[in-house]
Parts: structure tokens; sequence; C-alpha cells
């Protein structure tokens, strides 16, 4: 079971920025979770443009306008603390923002991460990837990023499973971000499978012995996944249900986002490799991309206390 003590709002003041920040602030005051503000001031030196010498000029500058950020970032905080009536750290760092941030997340057991879909810094944004992807690579806590315009209480919520070691930590995570929202556990068998046994040469009969033993292998591993986390929550006012369908994974997830006016998606995300978790997984990333509402990635509970 997963649980969160801090919430980490990222911000650089933008509209996006803004957006992450009252959702974190929401989930802070149903969670009973400290609020960390945080803003991280991007060395000059990381600008495009003219090269710039590092010396004592530029230390100066880097060092007025961390000043001025503070002072932002302490007067946002000080508005949160009376508009949700909870605890606000603001913290102001120079450096690298998806560095900063993850540093500053390992630091905290129980972190959750809140992050605008899009930053202010456009021009890096394109030349570096924004803050926020960066975010979801090296990150090893759960990391929303936000989409919604309003940050009112999720109402419905789909956890996408793929049956993984690690799955059932999806809907819990999905719980307890969430607690009283109806969660679908999702899982989308990959169409291209199905193809694969078409292009094989197959009787129909094999074929359909197949689609039967392992549609009834789903049910199993969604029942065991659905009788876990109703456990673990067992006086949750709201539902959870299961859900299995075939098709494109990143596609199908969002469509059926759509159809049940989802206003989060939570799935997971696996680091098998260095590649693998620079690609975060075709699936993820293309949720993520993807998806109208707003994201939540884990690396599930399982994977990361096997490191």
């Amino acid at each position: 079971m997963h649980h969160i003590s801090h919430i980490i709002a990222t911000t650089d003041f933008s509209t996006a920025a803004e957006r992450a920040v009252q959702r974190a602030a929401l989930i802070a005051q149903q969670l009973g979770a400290k609020l960390h503000l945080l803003h991280v001031v991007h060395p000059l030196d990381m600008y495009p443009g003219p090269e710039l010498s590092f010396d004592a000029q530029l230390y100066y500058r880097e060092q007025i306008l961390q000043e001025v950020n503070k002072n932002q970032t302490e007067t946002l905080a000080a508005s949160l603390r009376v508009q949700y009536g909870i605890p606000v750290k603001a913290i102001t760092r120079i450096g690298r923002a998806h560095t900063e941030i993850a540093c500053y997340a390992a630091s905290h057991a129980g972190s959750l991460i809140v992050a605008g879909a899009r930053g202010e810094n456009t021009l890096l944004d394109l030349l570096l990837g924004s803050t926020a992807t960066r975010l979801l690579h090296v990150a090893d806590c759960p990391v929303l990023i936000v989409k919604n315009r309003e940050a009112a209480s999720y109402k419905q919520v789909i956890a996408a499973v793929d049956f993984s070691s690690g799955s059932a930590d999806v809907p819990a995570l999905a719980r307890t971000v969430a607690p009283n929202a109806d969660i679908e556990v999702l899982h989308i068998f990959d169409a291209k499978l199905e193809a694969h046994r078409n292009k094989a040469g197959m009787s129909e009969a094999l074929q359909q012995k197949q689609r039967d033993s392992a549609q009834a292998q789903m049910e199993k591993q969604m029942d065991a996944i659905l009788a876990e986390s109703i456990s673990a929550a067992p006086v949750a006012s709201a539902r959870m249900t299961g859900q299995i369908l075939v098709g494109y994974p990143s596609a199908s997830i969002c469509e059926r986002a759509k159809v049940l006016q989802a206003d989060l998606i939570v799935i997971g995300r696996h680091s098998k490799s260095g590649l693998e978790d620079w690609l975060l997984g075709s699936v993820s990333k293309g949720v993520i991309s993807a998806a109208k509402c707003d994201a939540l990635l884990l690396k599930p509970l399982r994977e990361t206390q096997g490191q």
C-alpha cells in the first residue's frame, strides 16, 4: 500500500504549473500530507544564446534571480496555507529542474511529485524535453502530471494494469489519491498478439482454445488484483471494478478514459533496463502523451523494494 506523507508541487509560475499546484494542495488537504512548493531556478548558463563565462557578474545575477523567485514562491505558499488550511514549505533551488526535484523527493520518504504538463520555458523544453517528461525518467516516487483545468476531487479513475508482479500497486495508489472515486481496473489484451495468432496458420478451433485459455487466465489475475485491492481498503465508499478489453494498449486506455469521462489514469512504469527506462515503456509514454485527463505514473513498490 502506498503511504503518501509529502506532496511535492513543482512550479515555474506558469498557468500549467498553477493547475498542478492547486491539485497538489487539494491532495495534501485530503490526505493530511505536508505540501512542499518547489521552484528550481535554471542556471543562467543553461539558456540558449551567446556563450556566458562563469564570473562574478554571472554569479551575482543568479543570486538576485534566486532571491526574486524565492519571494514569489514564499508568496504563493502563504496563499495556499490560507486557502487550504495546510502546512506548506517553500523551497527554491538552482540547477536542472528534473534533477533537483527528483533529488528532493528522494530525501523525503513517501513523496508524490505533482507537475504541470507544460512549463514556461518553451525554448528549453524544445531543446531538452519538458521538466515533466524528464522527471518521469528519473523519479523513483509516483509522478502526477496534471492536465485537468480545475482541481476538484477525482470522481472516475482508470487503473491500467499489465498483470506484471507489481500490478496491484496501481489500483492501491489510485485508491490512495482518489479515496472517493469509482475505480476501474483496466487490462488491455494487445490486439497484435491476436493478429500473430491468425498469421500462425492455426486452425480456428485451436485459436479459439487459446483465446479461451488466455481469457480465463486474465480473469483469474484480475480477480486476484481486485480481491487484494478491496481487502486493503474494505471501507472505501466508492466502487472498484475490473474490465478486460482487446485493443492497442495506449490508444485503448485513452479511449476508455474518454468513454468513462475519467479524470485520472494511473499506470505503472518498469525499469528493467536503461533503454526501457528512457523510453518509459511505449504504453506509459503513449498514455501520458495522448490522455486528456491527469495521469499518474509510478514505479511499482515491489520493483522499487527489490532494487
